[in-house]
């Protein structure tokens, strides 16, 4: 299969050149070739090509269920009310029935791999987490799945429930690898809720002992809000430097940071920059919940990918919820997801920032391949219909096929 004349951005490539244009060969599950193309005209491109994508932040437990639990309209505590009312009714039936129908929408979609939380609210192990290892199981070698506990901070802060947690997280990792050992991207990972909590950096500093103590790596969710008090970014960044975490420690959200001063913000973006810290922007879901709902909100509810691009910030963008009571809409398109994202954090052009998709967090999730395209690459890839930045960001611009190992499925 040869296709032809197509543009490869920038930033995913895995070669260099100065053409813009280029005939990509595929042979079997790999790309054999990449030649530039005769023409070199960008008006006459074909359409443009990136790596299958990466979805570093989404919720596999509790999605599709709005119709049973109605929206928050913008309020997130009343969301996470909402969810825990529900969460006492869910099967492992149920749990696994839900999951399955969302991976398949990612992977029809394009999605090579996804990091789901799970709500995790107690020191007992949720059913959803052997319904996950289930679901993993039947998607491997199409899907890499990771998981992350999501547990309130102040719950860990009882030794006992982050002694708990920790060991399962441990344990389910340690099946993973024993299980197929050509997966060390299928992981387990500690993770927290964080906002605005009494004595934060205490309760923090034992979630890096935990981390250290049982070989686990870190996902926050943290200042998902717009006070400009919320500082657990600025602290976690701390944190991840004092215990020599480098580059396994992700942060999502950190809505808060968008309210903050400049000169502030600023401060804690180097601090995340010097800490390796992965910062993903949830577009979709923190657009709904932040912001006034008794007028036209100004606030946007978006970090600040821009400056934290430019401290050297690795950054992403993911889905998060689908249609749950934290975000009633969606779907497991990621390419939507990075469209309002562009649109709301004014990202231009907007090719430059596909690796939010993909390689930055195939990084961060540790993944076997980092998501260039090159000789030799798989091919898991995308046309997209787009034939320049401005038609990433349109319906028409997405239309896509999609590449498995080199064979086109159905969308």
């Amino acid at each position: 299969m040869v296709l032809s004349k197509v543009l490869v951005p920038h930033c995913v490539r895995g070669f260099d050149s100065p053409h813009a244009l280029f005939d990509v060969t595929i042979e079997g599950a790999e790309v054999r070739h990449i030649r530039p193309s005769a023409v070199q005209n960008k008006q006459a491109a074909s359409g443009t090509l990136v790596p299958c994508l990466v979805d570093i932040h989404v919720h596999l437990d509790k999605t599709y269920v709005v119709h049973q639990t109605g929206a928050a309209d913008g309020d997130l505590f009343r969301a996470i009310d909402l969810m825990a009312a529900h969460r006492s009714r869910w099967s492992e039936a149920d749990i696994g029935q839900r999951m399955q129908r969302a991976i398949d929408e990612a992977y029809r979609h394009g999605t090579r791999a996804m990091r789901s939380h799970l709500d995790w609210s107690s020191m007992d192990t949720p059913p959803a987490l052997a319904v996950f290892e289930a679901v993993r199981a039947a998607w491997q070698g199409r899907m890499a799945l990771q998981c992350v506990s999501l547990t309130p901070l102040d719950l860990l802060d009882d030794p006992l429930a982050g002694q708990q947690i920790a060991r399962t997280l441990a344990n389910v990792n340690a099946g993973a690898a024993g299980a197929d050992p050509s997966h060390p991207a299928d992981v387990a990972i500690l993770g927290a809720f964080v906002y605005r909590n009494a004595d934060m950096e205490r309760k923090l500093q034992q979630l890096f002992e935990l981390a250290r103590q049982y070989a686990l790596q870190l996902d926050f969710h943290v200042d998902e809000g717009l006070d400009t008090d919320a500082c657990g970014l600025r602290h976690i960044a701390e944190l991840t430097l004092r215990n020599h975490c480098q580059g396994k420690v992700t942060c999502g959200h950190a809505c808060s940071l968008s309210m903050q001063g400049t000169a502030e913000a600023n401060r804690t973006l180097a601090l995340c920059a010097e800490a390796g810290i992965h910062l993903v922007a949830l577009p979709a879901t923190n657009l709904y919940l932040q912001g006034a709902w008794d007028s036209t909100p100004i606030e946007r509810g978006i970090t600040r990918l821009r400056e934290a691009a430019a401290q050297g910030v690795s950054v992403g963008m993911a889905t998060d919820n689908v249609a749950d009571g934290f975000f009633p809409y969606g779907c497991y398109d990621l390419l939507e997801s990075f469209a309002l994202g562009v649109q709301l954090a004014h990202l231009s052009p907007a090719d430059v920032w596909l690796g939010c998709i993909t390689t930055a967090p195939a990084r961060a999730m540790a993944l076997s391949w980092d998501g260039k395209i090159g000789v030799g690459c798989p091919a898991d890839l995308l046309l997209l219909a787009a034939r320049n930045p401005y038609e990433l960001v349109t319906a028409a611009g997405r239309q896509r096929t999609v590449l498995r190992a080199g064979v086109a499925i159905t969308a």
